[in-house]
């Protein structure tokens, strides 16, 4: 059964880092949102009249969707805040009779959460636009409102490659 590895967290926490260092270590397909609105807005699609963001989770799906069919695990990264986001990976799973199992990457300590978010350079920041500390709020109340289960990983003191060592692990435990 492919499994379907879905993270979420704010950015900065190492979320994305993780995941493809998850995605390595498993030879799973790694699809990001935020690469996919790049894409969108590159194309041409105006960021300020269109959901572009939404247009993204729509192509991470549509292209998972033949991966976990051919019975690839796909591993999806993005900041997945909101319920109607999260339920998009689930009816994901259930139509392609794939394993879904959640990862949350959070960073304990504000202090070094911020200081990564201010001093991260990432290709599609000039394109989406790079997220501020500010802007996080909506998002950090929206994913403390996430009762579903899944795992947390703490990026406080751990970088990303022993993260995605702890994750593996998880997975083990699962099968």
């Amino acid at each position: 059964m492919p499994r379907l590895i879905a993270f979420a967290g704010l950015p900065g926490t190492g979320k994305s880092t993780t995941a493809q260092a998850l995605a390595a270590r498993l030879g799973a397909v790694v699809l990001g949102v935020d690469p996919f609105e790049a894409a969108i807005i590159s194309a041409g699609v105006d960021q300020k009249r269109q959901p572009t963001g939404h247009a993204a989770y729509a192509a991470v799906e549509a292209a998972a969707e033949p991966q976990l069919r051919h019975g690839l695990d796909v591993v999806i990264d993005a900041v997945n805040d909101s319920a109607e986001a999260r339920s998009q990976w689930t009816r994901l799973a259930e139509r392609t009779s794939a394993e879904l199992i959640w990862f949350e990457v959070v960073c304990s300590d504000p202090t070094v959460h911020r200081m990564r978010l201010q001093q991260r350079k990432r290709i599609e920041d000039p394109i989406i636009g790079a997220p501020t500390w500010m802007s996080l709020n909506r998002r950090r109340f929206q994913l403390a409102l996430w009762k579903e289960p899944r795992h947390t990983l703490d990026s406080r003191h751990t970088a990303p490659e022993d993260l995605a060592e702890q994750a593996e692990s998880l997975l083990a435990a699962v099968r």
